[in-house]
């Protein structure tokens, strides 16, 4: 679950107007030729703290970084539920005055950004708060856009005037997604299933009143400090360049070693399900929302590759899935059905939905659940398996065809301590699966007789 914007992993005009003239061609030429060879990342710590992984794409004139904090939405406290989305809200709401700098408000931090042809936004997950920038490496653009960089990160203005608007606007957004039923069933599944941990915590309008921009400077202070981050690279920059590129954008942030400020509170695991649970929620809708599910496992756990290719085969692989085949194909239940873990620092859910003719909801759960049973005590098939490794290996390049997927493909690499040759070794892990692995991995991460089944929409 991501909230805020990071423009830019999906606007390319700025960019696209300072290119003008480029050769077209040789840019996806080189995106190309990137994807199939091997992608040796760099990675040391700097003397701060700081962890830098880099990976140098030449080809193109062009600068991608995310800097991720463990500040994400685990983070925030139960009554003020929203806190992170209101800081991501507010980081680019104005600047504050700095080294002979003026003040910049939003609209003048957005103009500057324009004038660069350069984009800068934050995120926030369940697990961190993240900063993107991109930019050309031209010498003047690049030096100018990691200076208005440094300073949204270092010196936020918090507006109180912007924040009462930005509250009410969120607070408006809030109770529009109230007459959305997928939204709906979204929020119930979640807390259903994570129970009081943090991962199902829900805004509310009554928690974001008690957010002030007090709050938010607080939870800023103490959550995003330059040790405690992890910046990711991806471009046109040596480790050099790049080494003295994060030293600037961090200098700003309390340059204390981490070991000298008050550690972060530890957040509880996910607890399991004891016992089936389901859950019935009327609502006027056309159609029925159903969700089944239970805690998955965390992003670390060893059993990753087989649950990752074995969902692929019960109901991540769209059509070609075993849920869509029963569900779909040949009963003509659903239009679509899938499934997919979420896992992160904690236990991610692992989900199945659909929707279906509210008729029709009772049938379509006992099939979930009779394919869901099978495929646990029995596994997939060898031809299952094959496809599924064929289409998994075969399309491995689309997922580091850019620079934008590659930089989140590192990212995820240096938040989840993952071994630096992680993407150059993918195809080979999933390669020497077999059924028995992934029927292993499926037996110890999921119990079908304890899951959540959440009806939305249907009779009772």
């Amino acid at each position: 679950m991501f909230v805020g914007k990071a423009p830019f992993l999906d606007s390319y005009l700025p960019v696209a107007r300072a290119l003008r003239g480029r050769c077209l061609a040789i840019v996806l030429t080189g995106l190309t030729l990137q994807a199939h060879a091997a992608l040796p990342i760099e990675h040391w710590t700097q003397p701060g703290g700081a962890r830098i992984y880099l990976v140098e794409s030449p080809a193109i004139a062009m600068l991608d970084v995310q800097i991720d904090f463990d500040a994400g939405i685990r983070r925030e406290p139960a009554d003020r539920a929203g806190l992170v989305r209101a800081t991501v809200n507010l980081l680019s709401k104005g600047v504050l005055a700095r080294d002979g700098a003026p003040a910049l408000d939003e609209n003048a931090v957005s103009q500057a950004w324009a004038d660069l042809g350069a984009n800068f936004g934050a995120s926030a997950s369940a697990d961190r708060l993240s900063f993107s920038l991109r930019t050309l490496t031209e010498p003047d653009l690049l030096d100018k856009a990691i200076a208005l960089a440094a300073r949204q990160l270092a010196a936020p203005s918090w507006p109180d005037e912007v924040w009462l608007r930005e509250r009410e606007r969120m607070a408006a957004a809030l109770r529009e997604s109230y007459t959305r039923p997928s939204s709906v069933a979204g929020r119930e599944f979640a807390k259903a299933v994570y129970g009081d941990h943090p991962y199902g915590r829900e805004m509310t309008e009554a928690t974001l009143a008690r957010i002030g921009t007090a709050d938010v400077r607080s939870f800023y202070a103490t959550h995003v400090a330059a040790c405690r981050a992890r910046v990711s690279l991806v471009g046109a920059v040596n480790r050099a360049q790049a080494d003295v590129l994060v030293t600037r954008l961090l200098a700003g942030l309390p340059q204390v070693a981490c070991n000298r400020l008050a550690p972060l509170p530890a957040v509880a695991e996910v607890p399991p399900l004891s016992q089936a649970q389901e859950k019935r929620i009327p609502f006027a809708s056309a159609q029925a929302h159903v969700l089944i599910g239970q805690p998955g496992y965390k992003r670390s756990d060893p059993d990753y590759f087989a649950l990752t290719v074995g969902n692929y085969i019960l109901g991540g692989g769209g059509f070609v899935s075993r849920l869509s085949s029963e569900v779909r194909e040949k009963r003509g239940l659903s239009y679509s059905v899938y499934s997919y873990f979420s896992p992160g620092l904690h236990a991610g859910a692992f989900t199945i939905g659909l929707q279906t003719r509210p008729d029709q909801a009772a049938e379509a759960v006992a099939v979930v659940r009779d394919v869901v049973k099978t495929f646990v005590a029995q596994g997939p098939s060898a031809d299952e398996l094959k496809a599924a490794k064929d289409n998994l290996i075969g399309g491995f390049a689309l997922r580091i065809d850019s620079n934008a997927k590659l930089l989140d493909n590192v990212a995820n690499i240096a938040w989840s301590d993952l071994p630096l040759d992680y993407l150059d070794s993918w195809a080979r892990h999933v390669d020497k699966l077999t059924t028995s692995d992934i029927k292993a991995a499926f037996e110890r991460k999921l119990q079908p007789e304890r899951m959540l089944t959440l009806l939305l929409g249907a009779p009772s």
